[in-house]
């Protein structure tokens, strides 16, 4: 009984595995023809997209670009110190500079017309000097307390001394005190007081020195600390000296006013000659 149920079910069978083989080419090919079809519409749609897009761009102007606009930068203020001002130094050749000329002191006092000579006129018998023979003019002055008379034809000028700056020389004695330029020159400066009295002299002396008094016909003059008036005197009020071994610039004194009358002729002799030992000893 079992031999006819499977000879009639062979054929179902048959028909059935034929069956499922063409439903799945079937469904094979209507998976691969919807593919194909899906793919050929996708492309003809992307190709139909490209062509309008084509068309747009070409009827639609192209917008010019935007200029490009460089970002503003703002300035920051940025403080320096200022560099110390430099200036090139410059080679110049070295130029001796001269000392400053002193200025020249002018005279007080013109005591003897310019120009004039001084009266070197020998001393006459008893030592009285020519000069002394007449009455005479005088000028009184007074050295560290000492009050000297001199002829008036013996002196040139008065100049001040207090407040100016002697010029000193070197290798010159103590007795000189230096050079003050004035109207008629380098007036060379003495210590009178070292001159007429050697024998107490003190260091001091020379403080409080006002003036100076030159001497006619020599380049030098006498410092003084007091300049008093000048006076008329008469032979016969002078005590003459006969001799001067001794103090050869005193030719008197004058008992009167208390002074002593100075030779000006004997003191520059003198003086030349302790110039000229102070040269011999050095």
């Amino acid at each position: 009984m079992s031999r006819p149920l499977a000879t009639a079910t062979r054929p179902q069978l048959a028909l059935q595995s034929y069956l499922d083989a063409l439903l799945h080419e079937a469904s094979v090919e209507l998976a691969e023809s919807i593919s194909r079809e899906e793919f050929e519409a996708a492309v003809l749609e992307e190709q139909v997209r490209d062509a309008r897009l084509t068309r747009v761009l070409a009827e639609t102007p192209l917008a010019a670009p935007e200029p490009t606009v460089a970002p503003v930068i703002a300035p920051v203020e940025v403080e320096f110190e200022p560099e110390p001002e430099w200036e090139p130094e410059l080679l110049v050749p070295t130029v001796p500079v001269a000392e400053p000329v002193q200025a020249r002191v002018e005279p007080l006092v013109e005591l003897s017309a310019p120009g004039s000579q001084s009266l070197e006129i020998p001393a006459l018998a008893g030592g009285r000097p020519a000069w002394g023979e007449e009455p005479f003019e005088c000028l009184l002055f007074d050295v560290a307390g000492l009050t000297l008379a001199v002829p008036l034809v013996s002196l040139g000028s008065i100049y001040p001394l207090a407040g100016q700056e002697l010029t000193p020389l070197f290798g010159q004695p103590e007795w000189f005190l230096g050079i003050l330029p004035c109207q008629a020159g380098n007036l060379k400066v003495l210590d009178t007081a070292r001159w007429v009295m050697p024998e107490r002299y003190r260091d001091d002396f020379r403080e409080g020195l006002q003036y100076v008094i030159s001497v006619q016909g020599y380049e030098w003059g006498l410092a003084v600390h007091q300049v008093s008036r000048s006076i008329r005197l008469d032979p016969s009020e002078i005590k003459w000296r006969s001799q001067r071994s001794q103090r050869p610039w005193l030719a008197g004194t004058v008992i009167e006013h208390m002074c002593a009358l100075l030779d000006v002729s004997a003191l520059a002799e003198l003086i030349a000659s302790g110039a000229v030992k102070h040269m011999s000893l050095n």
